[in-house]
């Protein structure tokens, strides 16, 4: 964390270092999110200033995972062509400061012939390029490839730290070789640019496999990984309902923070015998006893837009292909949002569009049914409208939106 100083002019203006506001994305005449917390003001980019965009190179996979998205849509799978993704370089270049790149959505990227070159030339149009990849074709020549294209941070999903728990998820006993394949990419890395690569991993937990997470993260030092994000999984298909961890959980991210509604703020505390049935209980306690409060959808917090390989733009990967999933034992239908196409309209006017800044302010307030905990209607079954009276897209049952599943 950095602690910057800012002053207060005699008008009472509020004066911000010129490379701080460089990196706020604050113009002259502009406009920055102003939040304010129980704990002082939060200043945040605009919310009508892109930070991040999401590139799916692909929506082809080389492998099929028991958790994947492919079990639940019949949409034509494809890979990006080389002038759509001109587009999105043009659009890139458009906005100051430059947004990073993330090259992921829902196929695997190094299955794109052209992802190094891809790779490359993000690098050069974005503030910095990252990647997430099952590891498997994470060779030699690919690895070379993208240390030498530049690219920030490699992500890769691991869903289990034995060959058979990976095996179990992956429909692959491919975990040796990918393990090979982290650790060449860092000593590559190492030789090459020198210092330390920053490489991710993701983990999809559930009943099957959250044993594995302690020996996941015992990897840290063995294959080079220095950070982690755990997400929960979502259910695509009846077999995954049983796997769920979340849903006492679903309960607390549901209620919003209210006068009614205890604030409880625990500090460190060691988990042990002594601690671990009073920590539980209370954790489990009634819905609205808040011991963090999540700050709502995370593309909108990231000021985040999706493109699909054939050159959509949606607000968010949830939204980027229509598919079904299950919402305890509710099935539930969500339905793609297609803002417009870069073949057609160039990015910054599609993020600009009137009904894109209104959905992006509706989002950011969350004034939506709490779907996810209710879910007692058939307006849970899609996310067509909701009870509040909000329209599509409505985000009240999105488990990404309350937390509950996160992507890097």
């Amino acid at each position: 964390m950095e602690i910057v100083s800012v002053r207060i002019n005699s008008l009472g203006n509020l004066h911000l270092p010129a490379d701080l506001a460089r990196e706020l994305g604050a113009e002259p005449e502009g406009e920055l999110s102003l939040r304010v917390t129980p704990e002082g003001l939060l200043l945040r980019p605009s919310l009508h200033h892109p930070r991040k965009v999401y590139i799916e190179p692909t929506s082809r996979c080389n492998f099929s995972c028991r958790t994947c998205i492919r079990h639940a849509w019949g949409e034509t799978l494809g890979a990006m062509s080389a002038a759509t993704f001109e587009r999105i370089l043009t659009g890139l270049a458009a906005f100051t400061p430059r947004p990073s790149v993330f090259f992921g959505g829902f196929g695997e990227p190094l299955t794109h012939p052209r992802i190094v070159e891809m790779v490359n030339a993000a690098k050069q149009a974005a503030a910095r390029v990252e990647l997430i990849t099952n590891g498997l074709l994470l060779d030699a020549e690919n690895a070379r490839g993208l240390i030498a294209a530049g690219l920030d941070t490699l992500w890769v999903s691991l869903d289990g730290a034995s060959p058979e728990s990976f095996a179990d998820v992956r429909q692959s006993e491919s975990l040796r070789e990918i393990l090979e394949n982290i650790k060449r990419y860092r000593e590559l890395y190492r030789q090459t640019r020198g210092g330390t690569a920053d490489i991710g991993a993701v983990f999809v937990a559930m009943k099957r496999n959250i044993h594995e997470l302690p020996k996941l993260l015992d990897l840290s030092s063995k294959v080079g990984i220095s950070r982690y994000m755990v997400t929960n999984v979502l259910p695509y298909t009846p077999e995954m309902r049983e796997e769920v961890l979340y849903h006492r959980a679903v309960e607390r991210a549901a209620w919003q923070a209210s006068p009614w509604h205890p604030h409880v703020s625990l500090p460190e505390m060691d988990l042990n015998q002594a601690t671990r049935e009073a920590l539980f209980q209370a954790w489990n306690t009634r819905p609205g006893v808040l011991f963090k409060k999540h700050d709502q959808c995370p593309f909108i917090e990231q000021r985040s837009v999706s493109i699909s390989w054939d050159g959509y733009v949606s607000p968010c990967l949830a939204l980027l292909h229509s598919h079904e999933s299950y919402l305890f034992e509710k099935k539930r239908a969500v339905t793609r949002w297609r803002i417009g196409n870069v073949n057609e309209t160039p990015l910054p006017d599609l993020w600009n569009l009137p009904e894109y800044r209104a959905f992006r302010e509706r989002v950011e307030l969350f004034d939506f049914s709490p779907c996810t905990y209710c879910a007692s209607c058939e307006m849970a079954e899609a996310n067509q409208e909701d009870c509040f009276g909000n329209t599509f897209p409505s985000c009240g049952g999105c488990l990404w939106a309350q937390g509950v599943i996160q992507c890097p």
